[in-house]
């Protein structure tokens, strides 16, 4: 039997369970219950809500302004470097067919 992916939630209802997760009135458990997720995925939403609220604030200049992260700069790198090696391995396969 395959495991379904899973049910898709709304970015708007993402944002309810953190801010609610954020406020702290209540337990990662009671918001479990409440809006039927994990208490794991809670706090990671409340994680992530966390981390962006300096975005918010931030003026428009300062934004263009800011240097992209290590990560946002390499994964463009890492996708170039596996097709020119998946490349490179068709090239060697079809020349060592032409040598024959």
């Amino acid at each position: 039997m395959t495991r379904g992916r899973g049910k898709r939630l709304s970015p708007d209802f993402k944002a309810r369970v953190a801010l609610e997760a954020a406020k702290g009135h209540k337990t990662a458990s009671e918001i479990a219950q409440e809006f039927q997720v994990h208490p794991t995925q809670i706090s990671q939403w409340k994680r992530q809500l966390l981390d962006k609220v300096p975005e918010l604030f931030e003026s428009t200049a300062a934004r263009s302004r800011r240097t992209p992260s290590a990560e946002e700069v390499a994964a463009p790198l890492y996708e170039e470097i596996g097709r020119l090696k998946v490349e490179l391995d068709f090239l060697k396969k079809k020349s060592s067919q032409l040598k024959e």
